[in-house]
């Protein structure tokens, strides 16, 4: 069954209009996810809201979201009002300016989501948006409101769609130096960096996103069946402390060393085993010329 889309609505580029829609690339389906029961009658349990003064559970009828704007001051806003709220980008993404996708910090992008034409009859006005933008390597600045709040968007091409990720806004993003200010500089030296250079490029590989699993999953499903089969839950292994590097240069020589033990293995064939040789006969003793 196709996903269902995240948001439908149009991508503008000038006067230029297709009709497209979100899908989320990201699938929870098949996570691990509990439920909370009743411990003594293992009955799953209901979420009640109840009143924070009278302690009384408050039917869905009687439930409004309201902003506090005093100590304890309530604005009342139905629900029909939130729904009702519209700007352009509610329904339309335009398509304002376009930069290099690697000029966008990484710390402002935020939730990727796949975008695709929504219909037949906008899959050439989507090409055509596509297809420039990959021709001359930009992507897309657009806005998007998205689950009641208006996000500003980057687009790219994506073979033969397109990949929309949120950005985060610059007033929630706290700044690197925020964080790195007590990072005091060190100058390191040129034949470490060497070595750890050669370690890099030693290890170097593509990406491939099969390669990675849960582990945290599968220690779960572990708990799971142990569990499901009156079995004691299955001991935690821990993970060993990392010894502490003394001598940093040493630890470098040494991870190279470790590195090309590991690929001389790998690489090693499986020793045949030689036939055996019969040992050579002695000669005879040179008679003297005397005798």
């Amino acid at each position: 069954m196709a996903p269902r889309p995240a948001w439908k609505g149009y991508l503008k580029l000038s006067l230029v209009t297709c009709a497209v829609e979100l899908t989320n690339v990201v699938t929870h389906a098949e996570r691990i996810s509990f439920r909370v029961l009743n411990r003594k009658t293992g009955n799953t349990v209901n979420r009640v809201y109840v009143d924070a003064e009278t302690g009384k559970p408050v039917g869905d009828g009687d439930e409004i979201k309201g902003y506090e704007v005093d100590d304890g001051d309530f604005v009342h806003i139905e629900e029909e009002e939130i729904e009702a709220v519209r700007v352009e980008s509610s329904n339309m993404m335009s398509l304002d300016g376009f930069v290099d996708k690697s000029s966008i910090q990484q710390i402002y992008l935020d939730t990727p989501y796949y975008l695709a034409p929504a219909d037949k009859v906008s899959l050439d006005a989507f090409a055509v948006i596509r297809d420039a933008m990959a021709a001359r390597k930009k992507a897309g600045l657009a806005r998007i409101v998205l689950y009641r709040r208006e996000r500003p968007v980057v687009i790219e091409p994506l073979g033969n769609g397109m990949v929309l990720t949120t950005l985060r806004y610059d007033n929630t993003v706290r700044q690197p130096d925020t964080v790195f200010a007590d990072i005091k500089p060190v100058k390191t030296d040129t034949e470490m960096i060497e070595l750890a250079e050669h370690i890099i490029d030693k290890k170097a590989a593509r990406f491939d996103s099969s390669v990675f699993d849960d582990k945290y999953e599968e220690a779960l499903l572990e708990l799971i069946r142990a569990k499901k089969a009156g079995r004691k839950a299955p001991k935690a292994k821990a993970a060993p402390k990392p010894s502490n590097v003394v001598n940093l240069f040493e630890a470098l020589k040494q991870s190279i060393a470790a590195d090309n033990d590991d690929a001389a293995t790998l690489a090693k064939p499986a020793k045949a085993s030689k036939p055996k040789v019969a040992a050579p006969k002695a000669r005879p003793a040179a008679k003297s010329k005397s005798a």
